[in-house]
């Protein structure tokens, strides 16, 4: 059912309406041309006029909706989502606003049924929130909550605006800025790639202090029965079981470029000099959650790649530091999907593998461990990671190592072992592969880790994600048109939704 105008909107002189705006800035016109401002600095005169200009704007917004308050047309046909038609009207309802400038107050026609919940289908054309606080000030708070501490957003705020919000108010904020997060990526098309790019995938993840409540079962179950041996420190071997693990997620383009031995461990200035470097990542996607386990992760970072390549035509490569479980959720992920996915462990996880096995057989700092691990990194470049597990035990047992010795000895070896069907780097390097998790060991440190960890940090679960969300769409250059979508999606969930019919005008 279609809704029609039953009472034309009275002719309105929109010159007078802004009368007061106008007498407000004859008024620091005044001012200006007066002797007091004539004996300021420029200085001063920033900071006076910056405080002149957010009244005077605020009062430009006051009256501009008073106007559209006062041309408001009553509807007819107004039916609310529970199909109950809207017949009684009354004006003057009025709800307050709190906006870049300052608290105003907006005016609208209520339509009223016995017993419901009053519907104003004007505040829908202004797409009002349903909080007090205007989407400029939410827009502002997820910015500077996004970039640093709660606190410095509400600092940050005030300095942009001159309004004061309490640090609960940016947390809320923030939080319901970031709810359209899964949506948005779900219903975005992402950059084409090229036909011959590798498409590229890599998960991580990096823990998070969080307030008791926010733990993990299992991580709550270990502080509520741990007891430290020292009052004010941890022993040696001791957590404090306060983290939660935030699952991070990259997928990128790359361009391949086929490689040597000799370009990632150079022997000489000669083969240094001549070493051919990796392509560079493009159209990089992130994706962080404190909320979800590695399986939900893992899955979301298997969407974008379905998203930017739907037949699989292209080259997948997935890259891991080792971990098991990750391994696992991408091959149940490929394999549902259909997709053939290259295993890549990360090298330079390999190197720190061999270089604590170094220590088992040479003094700490013996500069002799170098050109010991270079050797055996060359081997396991060339494909003899099991040539290398095996040297390093019959070594150790060579040596005659005691067990705590040889320790580092076997657990390297074990690696190598283990990890044998994804250190193919004879294969990646032939095929232009990469053979790094430089991409989502960054996104670790940028997404997590520099706004996550700041001094004294204790997160909420809700508080955490949200953060973790916004910091992902500004690293992903998607923020703009993540915020267009969020208030469409606001105005359909808070307003639209509440009609059975296209009761809200549309905004000329």
């Amino acid at each position: 059912m279609s809704t029609t105008v039953a009472e034309a909107a009275p002719d309105i002189d929109a010159s007078a309406a802004f009368t007061g705006s106008r007498v407000r800035f004859e008024a620091v016109l005044s001012w200006l041309e007066g002797g007091q401002a004539a004996g300021l600095s420029h200085g001063e005169l920033e900071d006076r006029l910056q405080v002149d200009a957010r009244e005077l704007f605020r009062q430009m917004l006051q009256e501009h909706l008073d106007l559209r308050a006062s041309s408001e047309p009553r509807i007819a046909g107004v039916i609310d989502a529970e199909q109950v038609p809207r017949t009684s009207t009354e004006t003057g309802h009025t709800r307050a606003l709190g906006t870049i400038f300052g608290d105003v107050a907006v005016s609208r026609i209520a339509y009223r049924g016995r017993r419901l919940a009053n519907l104003h289908p004007a505040d829908a054309v202004l797409n009002l929130p349903a909080e007090k606080h205007s989407h400029g000030l939410r827009r502002l708070a997820a910015i500077e909550s996004s970039r640093g501490s709660f606190d410095g957003a509400v600092e940050g705020i005030g300095r942009a605006t001159g309004q004061r919000l309490g640090k609960r108010q940016v947390e809320d904020l923030a939080a319901r800025a970031a709810v359209d997060f899964e949506a948005f990526y779900a219903q975005r098309q992402p950059p084409a790639g090229e036909t011959g790019d590798l498409l590229v995938l890599s998960c991580d993840g990096k823990g998070v202090v969080m307030r008791p409540d926010a733990l993990r079962p299992a991580t709550a179950k270990a502080a509520a029965t741990t007891n430290p041996k020292l009052a004010t420190r941890l022993s040696k071997g001791e957590k404090r079981n306060r983290k939660r693990m935030a699952e991070v997620g990259a997928v990128y383009d790359t361009t391949p470029v086929p490689r040597r031995t000799a370009d990632i461990l150079p022997g000489n200035d000669t083969e240094r000099a001549d070493a051919t470097t990796a392509a560079v990542a493009r159209n990089k996607w992130l994706v962080a959650s404190v909320v979800e386990d590695a399986a939900t992760v893992v899955a979301a970072i298997f969407d974008e790649a379905d998203r930017r390549d739907p037949d699989h035509a292209r080259t997948w490569v997935a890259l891991v530091d080792g971990n098991n479980h990750q391994i696992r959720r991408i091959d149940a992920e490929a394999e549902a999907r259909g997709a053939s996915v290259a295993i890549v462990v990360d090298f330079v996880h390999v190197l720190e593998y061999l270089w604590k096995a170094a220590w088992s057989f040479h003094p700490e700092g013996d500069p002799a461990a170098e050109a010991w691990v270079r050797r055996h990194a060359q081997t396991v470049l060339a494909g003899g990671a099991t040539r290398v597990a095996g040297a390093l035990r019959r070594a150790a047992t060579i040596t005659g190592l005691d067990p705590a010795r040889r320790a580092n000895a076997d657990t390297c070896a074990t690696y190598l072992t283990n990890k044998r069907a994804y250190l193919d780097y004879p294969t990646a390097l032939a095929q232009g592969w990469p053979i790094a998790t430089g991409i989502i060991e960054g996104a670790c440190r940028h997404l997590v880790k520099d706004r996550m960890d700041l001094t004294g940090a204790r997160w909420g679960l809700a508080g955490a994600e949200a953060i973790l969300k916004l910091r992902a769409l500004h690293s992903n250059g998607d923020f703009n048109g993540y915020w267009d979508y969020h208030l469409a999606e606001e105005q359909q969930r808070i307003h639209r939704s509440r009609y059975a019919n296209d009761a809200i005008p549309r905004a000329a």
